[in-house]
């Protein structure tokens, strides 16, 4: 094993794996999560990213790995943005780790596009629960799809066994490397909700449920460290210091919890003071010059945001006074008159825009986003179960960069901007800025 501090000679070399499979639900991130805790338990500093827009799993390889995790897409965050993150982390880390998304050539861009235009080697997951020797067959058949793309190895989730991992094992071709595996037991699993996993957070014993997955993991682990990568620099776009002396109030806890590293980084780059605050525990605006709403889960949480009248009538008197307020998704349902969640129930939420949502219990828009506003256009995505009735008018409407269905709205009343579209801002940092400037 290589020793826990050692690194590959050379700026912007790491070594590095792309964690997919086949597709959704194999066990992409309990994989990633397991990888980046056993490697962190070695002493190895463990950078995580996570391809395309997802809040819920960087958080849990967060805590996996005890480093932000961030976001890369080549559309949502452009490539610049992608590979200036990953030459920075490879200046500081032993083991840089991606999770995919979906299956490994799903979507557009997919983790195989992401894989291939950075010269990722791939470990790709298979649930091996329901097989035995066509595991190889269909570990072959994803390393094959795409001449250029190099798969590395293969990890398989849900053994029965050691034998049945021994199976699985013989089974691959001499040109793939087996690299692990995880057991087939309910006490591994992580918990999920309607939008995905539950936040890390919530869970009292993320840290005992992260460590078991790595104890698993290492009864079948390949002790080596994948390949390096050579990372090439890149240039971000750069972010107008034009916040300075500004102090945006951004509401975070368990129902505001969908905030990207690098939207926060982008604002304190800016000059801005952030102030965070907990909505859900009762407390108010704090004194700011912006507020920002991220997404999350108020309809989780309507007994205590319907109470806290404090923060209601501090909103008000912030958008009365002309101050900026960004409402993303669930700052979107905060804002409405009424909410209403999966069972029927329903509270008064902050009337700062006349209409009503209901959680449904079917997804309800989903994809990447980009909508020109007054500021510039921004890139983002939605994913959500809500209808919503808002009496206002759009100022834009957000497009699928692939076609799809989902179109999102941009109500705007005075300075608050309202809309289900999740923004990165990265994606043009002068419109970003410009949204919480006065």
């Amino acid at each position: 094993m290589a020793d826990p501090g050692s690194r590959v000679p050379g700026p912007g070399h790491c070594p590095a794996l792309l964690v997919s499979a086949p597709a959704s639900g194999q066990g992409k991130t309990s994989v990633t999560a397991a990888l980046a805790r056993w490697h962190s338990r070695q002493g190895r500093r463990v950078r995580v990213f996570k391809t395309g827009p997802d809040f819920l799993d960087p958080m849990v390889l967060e805590r996996a790995s005890g480093a932000p995790a961030q976001q890369l897409d080549l559309w949502m965050c452009g490539e610049d943005d992608v590979r200036a993150r990953l030459h920075a982390a490879a200046g500081e880390a032993d083991l840089i780790l991606i999770e995919g998304v979906m299956g490994l050539f799903d979507g557009s861009p997919s983790s195989a596009d992401l894989a291939e235009r950075i010269g990722l080697p791939v470990l790709t997951v298979i649930d091996g629960s329901a097989m035995a020797q066509t595991f190889g067959a269909l570990a072959l058949g994803l390393a094959r799809y795409r001449e250029g793309l190099r798969v590395y190895g293969v990890a398989a989730n849900r053994i029965g066994s050691a034998y049945h991992a021994q199976l699985l094992r013989e089974s691959l071709p001499g040109e793939l490397r087996w690299l692990g595996a995880l057991p087939r037991d309910p006490a591994l699993a992580l918990p999920e909700r309607h939008l995905g996993l539950v936040a890390a957070g919530e869970l009292s014993d993320i840290d005992a449920r992260l460590d078991a997955l790595a104890d698993a993991w290492a009864a079948h682990a390949d002790a080596e460290l994948p390949p390096a990568v050579a990372f090439e620099p890149a240039q971000a776009p750069a972010v107008p210091p034009r916040l300075r002396g500004r102090r945006i109030a951004v509401a975070r806890d368990a129902a505001f919890c969908f905030l990207y590293p690098a939207n926060l980084e982008l604002l304190r780059a800016a000059g801005a003071e952030l102030a965070f605050f907990s909505p859900v525990a009762g407390e108010t605006l704090p004194e700011c010059d912006a507020a920002w709403l991220p997404g999350g889960y108020p309809e989780l949480h309507l007994d205590a945001l319907a109470a806290n009248a404090a923060l209601r009538d501090a909103l008000h008197a912030h958008v009365a006074a002309g101050k900026p307020l960004l409402a993303e998704c669930g700052g979107l349902l905060y804002c409405l008159d009424e909410l209403t969640d999966r069972d029927g129930r329903g509270a008064a939420m902050a009337g700062l825009l006349r209409g009503h949502a209901r959680i449904g219990t079917r997804l309800a828009a989903l994809g990447l986003q980009s909508v020109a506003l007054p500021e510039g256009e921004l890139r983002g995505h939605t994913f959500h179960y809500a209808q919503a009735e808002v009496a206002a008018q759009a100022i834009a409407m957000s497009a699928n960069p692939n076609g799809g269905p989902s179109r999102e709205a941009v109500y705007r009343r005075d300075r608050m901007s309202a809309s289900f579209v999740h923004f990165y801002f990265p994606s043009n940092p002068d419109a970003a800025v410009r949204l919480f400037q006065a």
